[in-house]
């Protein structure tokens, strides 16, 4: 008998893109969360959603050169399973100019600022002009709008124990209620109930090993790919695990094991980072390569292992990411200061960075945009705004593998039916490293289509 409802597992911005889309076709949506509020780690997005090409970008860009950026950061990947990930890959850049629109014009969502993030040969991650970082500005938004909607049930503190199926297809979910209470939902589901860098003594142990003692900007949580593998479900690059190289270190609370995230944008805008008071690498590179310089050198703690970096920020580059450092200086994460107050060779370096913007000097490291950078002739009292930063495990590329339909695949390659999934449960996607910016990117181009190819396969089966 068909479903009269559909299952969304996880109310990060992938289960509310497929929610949204839903609902949109008349599909009442039961949307289960284990968490004690909505959101997931999407609302803690701080840097923005890639798009291209949009009317904000302060340069048009080549119709593949998003393509081309995501291909070369998802690296040596590329050479396995290279059909499908190019399929999904083209899916994602060929989408994103629409998942913005999408955004701002049918969410309300003010996204006309963009930036120029690492690894990125063009400025294209979105997010507003005002005070709201990006990841809640729009989750909220897309929260509001399900909320008004009669159709749409969001259920809390639920952990989903098992997905059942029906012979060869999928049925529906068991899970426990926030009262302790087993109970099953019957329908086609989709599965967004996001990755796995919080499991450090399931998954990241098993798959990731030489990562222990690494901070991690996720709650600790245990993974929820076993619950699609106990039904036939295809793992891909599980080992493939992003660690950003920039968490802030709590200067009350050093040997936090949760750390919060210093937006890539606070680089992209035009801040470097300093080791010992020397720079040492192209800020702008891949999270990847900027980590490894970092995680190359010994570390100051290994418990949890960490290193002391320093991000500094000068008056310009402030300016253009005041909403968001003035909430670090808040939360205790930035100081401003002067340069007289940092490592004695910051000034050096600091200097050497300004003659490199103003073009009368090569960087040794290539960087070659450097935003808002301002400070043209740096003095020990000049003013500065500065943060301690560490490597963090942040994003875990593997996961379920989905095809461009978002259908969760089995080990033969084939749809396992009346399953979807989107966002960071997937795999396939980002290879060996995401770009900053895909993965709001991913949870609303992938999160829209499972939507979509629910509702077309629930309208079949009426």
């Amino acid at each position: 008998m068909a479903s009269r409802y559909a299952i969304v597992v996880g109310s990060g911005l992938a289960g509310l893109s497929a929610a949204s889309q839903l609902i949109s076709r008349n599909i009442p949506v039961r949307l289960l969360e284990r968490g004690l509020k909505p959101g997931g780690n999407s609302i803690k997005a701080s840097s923005g959603i890639n798009g291209a090409p949009t009317v904000y970008q302060p340069v048009t860009e080549p119709p593949d050169a998003f393509y081309a950026d995501t291909t070369r950061s998802a690296g040596h990947a590329m050479t396995s399973f290279t059909t499908q990930r190019e399929k999904l890959i083209e899916t994602l850049t060929k989408n994103s100019a629409s998942a913005v629109e999408w955004l701002v014009q049918e969410q309300g969502v003010d996204l006309s600022r963009v930036a120029q993030l690492g690894g990125h040969s063009y400025a294209r991650t979105h997010r507003g002009a005002g005070q709201t970082p990006p990841g809640f500005a729009i989750v909220s938004a897309l929260l509001k709008q399900l909320k008004e909607s009669p159709l749409f049930d969001l259920r809390t503190s639920c952990t989903v124990t098992d997905v059942l199926r029906d012979g060869n297809q999928v049925s529906g979910v068991a899970y426990t209620s926030e009262d302790g209470q087993k109970e099953e939902l019957h329908g086609p589901v989709v599965f967004a109930s996001g990755g796995f860098g919080g499991d450090a003594e399931g998954l990241l142990a098993k798959y990731r090993p030489d990562l222990a003692g690494y901070p991690s900007t996720n709650d600790p949580r245990p993974g929820t790919q076993p619950l699609l593998t106990a039904i036939g479900a295809k793992l891909i690059d599980m080992d493939q695990v992003q660690i950003h190289p920039t968490g802030f270190v709590d200067p009350t609370n050093k040997a936090s094991p949760l750390k919060f995230l210093a937006a890539e944008m606070l680089r992209g805008e035009g801040g470097i980072l300093l080791l010992n008071g020397k720079r040492f690498v192209d800020e702008l590179d891949t999270r990847e390569k900027v980590a490894n310089a970092i995680t190359s050198t010994a570390p100051t703690s290994q418990s949890p292992k960490q290193w002391t970096v320093q991000i500094v920020l000068d008056e310009g580059t402030y300016q253009a990411a005041k909403s968001h450092v003035d909430f670090y200086v808040f939360k205790g994460l930035v100081k401003k200061t002067t340069i007289s107050e940092l490592d004695p060779q910051a000034l050096n370096s600091i200097a050497q960075y300004a003659k490199v913007v103003a073009g009368e000097a090569t960087d040794e490291f290539h960087r070659t945009t450097f935003a808002n950078w301002s400070l043209k002739e740096p003095k020990p009292e000049s003013i500065v705004y500065v943060g301690v930063v560490t490597p963090v495990i942040h994003f875990t590329m593997g996961g379920a593998l989905i095809n461009a339909n978002s259908e969760v695949l089995r080990e033969d390659n084939e749809p396992i039916k009346g399953l979807w999934g989107a966002g960071e449960v997937t795999g396939g996607v980002h290879g060996g490293n995401r770009l900053g910016g895909s993965s709001l990117l991913e949870c609303v181009v992938f999160g829209r289509i499972a939507g979509n190819q629910c509702a077309d396969y629930m309208k079949s089966e009426q």
